[in-house]
């Protein structure tokens, strides 16, 4: 390893990863460093649901041979209701996925460190230069970039991150067998990726079912620890009680056992990002946050913050006549707001209403998702206010003053 290279890159997730890849194959010096060690890489931070699209494995070269399953449909499911489209899906293998992600950039040229416990920035004038692991270890760059998720460690330090606690996701995640795919009553979910909005069994937010193939699927629940989940939420459940309540009282699960070992936990920020950047710096992936606030996809949107910050990079050092200076890559925030998280705004509106209204009225939105078909459900998925108005009705008039206030309140 050498102590001096153009980029250095805390965090070997998709984000960090995928920016690994797309600097070494432009050539550039880029270094890696990872908390966990390399034999049981990603054990601890094999957290995500891993489903997709086809969008992202065509834009980013992702091989086949990292999904479980290809899904045909989109499913949402309220108490009493459903609603199904068809769109084509892919759910990963999380793990084989992030391994792909490293060897390939390793194939290029990146280098890696495992077992780099990342401290702190070291700063020169107030800049960062390089990143300080393991407590006394060094290494130094051109340019800085944070890509630790919540932790952020690089980002907090330099005043970039902005993560607040009452907009903190948490989730859960089995993998069973033994499920009843297609149960009467209920939708078929072969090869469905499916979402349920419920309070009872995540309040203040939704739970899922993602088909992997036979008689297998990724089962979790996810919330956000805000005031609609107090609202909500029993005082003696955690979010484990509420998996399991769900498991013990839905009867596809009637017959359904953990496959060992696959359990995931995950965490994430459900909110409009802050600061994106500064002098030599950019915080890339969950560290902003990237994730998607309205269904929580992030593989995608961290996949293109990488991306985009690899873009900003090279627009800075490939004449090598450019200072990495905050004004110089402000660009990465351009294009983070138009290629990783557009309407971004918008979409975090639609999640605050969406986990608001009552159980009830999930069943009355699957309802009115069959009336007015795909195209609107598409744009309001997009973030178009038009679209989203022509989900609401009379009745929702309590609900919207109720979100009025309390924005009006924060």
């Amino acid at each position: 390893m050498n102590d001096e290279y153009d980029v250095v890159i805390a965090g070997a997730g998709p984000a960090g990863a995928q920016c690994a890849r797309d600097l070494a194959a432009r050539g550039y010096d880029t270094v890696v460093l990872e908390t966990e060690d390399e034999a049981e890489f990603p054990r601890q931070s094999n957290k995500s649901t891993a489903g997709t699209f086809p969008s992202m494995m065509s834009a980013f070269g992702i091989p086949d041979d990292v999904v479980m399953n290809y899904t045909e449909n989109v499913v949402l499911e309220s108490p009493n209701d459903y609603y199904v489209r068809q769109q084509p899906g892919a759910v990963l293998e999380f793990a084989d996925f992030k391994r792909y992600l490293v060897a390939d950039g390793r194939d290029d040229g990146a280098e890696y460190v495992f077992d780099a416990h990342v401290t702190e920035p070291i700063t020169e004038n107030g800049e960062p230069i390089g990143v300080r692991y393991n407590g006394s270890e060094e290494v130094y760059a051109d340019i800085v970039i944070d890509a630790t998720g919540p932790s952020a460690p690089l980002a907090k330090k330099l005043g970039v991150s902005n993560l607040e606690r009452s907009n903190h996701a948490i989730g859960i995640e089995y993998e069973l067998e033994g499920i009843e795919i297609d149960r009467q009553g209920y939708a078929d979910l072969t090869d469905a990726m499916m979402l349920r909005l419920d309070h009872d069994l995540a309040p203040g937010g939704y739970s899922w079912i993602f088909h992997t193939g036979a008689d297998t699927a990724k089962v979790g629940i996810c919330y956000i620890q805000n005031d609609s989940h107090q609202n909500y939420a029993r005082d003696d459940f955690s979010v484990d009680d509420y998996l399991q309540h769900w498991l013990d009282t839905d009867p596809r699960f009637a017959n359904a056992s953990r496959i060992e070992g696959k359990q995931h936990r995950g965490s994430a920020h459900i909110q409009m990002p802050g600061k994106l950047y500064t002098d030599r710096f950019m915080a890339i992936g969950d560290t902003v946050p990237s994730v998607d606030p309205l269904w929580g996809e992030g593989i995608n949107k961290c996949m293109r913050s990488g991306r985009a910050a690899a873009t900003t990079v090279d627009a800075c050092l490939k004449h090598g006549e450019i200072e990495p200076t905050a004004e110089n890559l402000e660009v990465y925030e351009t294009l983070w707001h138009r290629d990783v998280a557009p309407n971004a705004d918008s979409r975090l509106l639609m999640t605050e209403l969406l986990y608001l209204a009552s159980n009830d009225r999930y069943d009355q939105l699957m309802a009115s998702l069959s009336e007015l078909g795909e195209d609107t459900l598409s744009k309001a998925n997009k973030g178009s206010k038009r679209a989203i108005l022509q989900l609401l009705s009379p009745s929702d008039l309590p609900l919207l003053a109720k979100f009025a206030r309390q924005r009006l309140g924060r």
